[in-house]
Formats: C-alpha cells, structure tokens, sequence
C-alpha cells in the first residue's frame, strides 16, 4: 500500500558506549530514531515525533538524521535534556542499558498515513499516552499502526502493566513485530508459536517474531512463514531489530499491490511473507556485519545479494 509520509513517534537519545576496551563513544540512538533514519535510507519520505533537549547532544541527533532524510516534528525541541543511555557491550557484541530519560511526545500537527510507534516511547509516561492517543487517531481515520515493543524491562515497571500496555497498542496496529526475547519477557509461558497466536488473535494482520541470528517468522491468521537468517561476522548487534523493523515498515509502504479483501496491507501469501523476511534479514545482516547503529541503504540491500529461501 503506497504511503506518502510515514510518521516514527519514539525516543531519541545519545548512547554513550563503552567498548570493554577502555574506549567511549557517543552516538545518536533509540529505537525509533534508529527506525526513522533506516526509513529514510531506504528512500521514504519520513517525519520523526520525538522528544529532544536545546544541547549539543539534542542538535547532534537532529543533524544525524537530517543527514538520511528525516524530519523532526514541530515542538521536538521540547525537553530539558537529551536522554541517553550507558551501553556496555559483551565479548560477543550484546549490549546492556543503563538509561537516563525524559520523554514526551509532542503534538502531532495531522493525523498520520503510517504511523510507527515502539520501544521505550511507548511504555514511559508520560508521553506514552500520547504515543497511544496518536495510534488511537491513526486508526479511527483510516490510517496504518506498527509497533515494534523493543522491550527494556528497567523501565517498565510490573510484567502485567507492560502486557496491559502492549496489547492496548497491539489492538490499534495492523503489523506488530518483536524479538523472542520481547516474547519470552512478555509471555514467559508461552512458545514463539503460541505468541504469535496470541498477538494475531488482539487483530494485527501481521505478526512478526525475530529470533536473532536463526532468523524470523511472519504470522497472518493464514499463514507461518520461517525465514533464515543471513550468515554474517557479528561486530555488534546494536540496531538490528530496528533495521529488521525499518526495512519490514518500507517494504510495505512501498509499490505493492493494493488491497482487494478489505485488508490494509494487500496479498499476502506465502511468497510475499518469504520476499517480506528474506529481504529484512539481508538488512540486519548488513547492520550487525559494522559497527553501531549503521542501517543500510536500499543499494546496498540489493548488493548484498539474493536472500536465501525459506524453511
């Protein structure tokens, strides 16, 4: 379904990355930031709803995604502060958190097309609920809801609060994609397969599990589809769920079929679900194969070569 403009509503903050070496870096980050500016490499016409301080660090990352063709909303300079958050990385290129963040969303001047919402913005009052009245307007005219929860449990207080929360979104989305360690946090008793389940039955049309380096699966009532994941050296792994996210919101906003069956997403059958994961895992492979948040272009994408097929 052609989209004109999409909107990313979400944090934006400074990682400050300690390598295990003794070397600290700062670098623009947050998973919605991450997601708007893979958006726009990947040639999208994208505005970004965030929450950023009048500092260096806040101009910084406004100039970082100028630089791949976002937008910041009216009113993002609104916070005191740029948040930021403490990132140590493991031996095998894992990070862990430690945050500093103000958030809030600032007002969305026209209902979106496509709206994409997730991570931290979606569960931290308070701009949450402006995050959840904004998906709320989205759907009542029309509009198109992803949700990617990138969850960080330091920050969101009870396991049930967060599933409450997750499935409000969830019942506004049409496309909800999370990683099977955001399953297993939200749902420890069930598998993968049964979450999915789970999230198709709250009325998503598609649903979408990333299992990391073995690859993903992508859910519609119909259909189950496994992908593969790409082979590919790890230097870190930070941004490839939000490159998995980024390229699985461009694909679908982009020149495909229009919907016939009253679905907003138009066909998707088995080889569009495999065409949808092949190409998104070929992404996150490009994204984890250099360092830090580094999305892919759609030339590299196509460079990269044809993705393996499905299992």
């Amino acid at each position: 379904m052609p989209v004109s403009v999409i909107t990313v509503a979400g944090e934006a903050l400074v990682d400050v990355v300690h390598d295990g070496a003794g070397h600290v870096r700062e670098v623009p980050g947050g998973g919605p930031a991450n997601v708007a500016l893979g958006l726009g490499r990947l040639g999208a016409d994208v505005e970004f709803a965030t929450w950023l301080g009048p500092d260096d660090r806040g101009h910084r990352i406004a100039e970082h995604l100028a630089a791949s063709g976002v937008r910041l909303v009216d009113g993002a300079f609104g916070a005191a502060r740029t948040s930021s958050a403490t990132v140590q990385l493991g031996a095998d290129g894992q990070p862990s958190y430690v945050f500093d963040i103000e958030w809030d969303l600032p007002p969305l001047r026209r209902t979106p097309e496509w709206l994409h919402v997730g991570s931290i913005g979606a569960f931290l009052h308070p701009g949450a609920e402006a995050v959840l009245a904004a998906a709320e307007r989205t759907t009542a005219a029309g509009g198109t809801v992803s949700f990617d929860p990138n969850i960080r449990p330091a920050l969101l207080g009870t396991r049930d609060g967060a599933r409450a929360r997750f499935e409000e979104l969830a019942t506004r989305a049409t496309v909800v994609k999370l990683s099977d360690e955001d399953a297993a946090w939200l749902w420890p008793t069930l598998d993968p397969e049964a979450v999915l389940g789970s999230i198709l039955a709250l009325g998503p049309e598609l649903a979408v599990i990333t299992t990391g380096a073995s690859g993903s699966v992508l859910a519609t009532a119909d259909e189950r589809v496994s992908v593969p994941g790409e082979p590919v050296e790890v230097v870190d792994t930070v941004g490839a769920g939000d490159t998995y996210t980024a390229t699985l919101v461009r694909q679908l906003t982009g020149d495909r079929a229009q919907p016939t069956d009253g679905s907003s997403l138009g066909p998707l059958d088995r080889a569009a679900l495999a065409v949808l994961g092949r190409t998104c895992s070929t992404a996150a492979a490009i994204t984890v194969g250099r360092r830090g948040a580094d999305l892919p272009t759609a030339d590299e994408i196509h460079l990269a070569g044809a993705p393996r097929a499905e299992r």
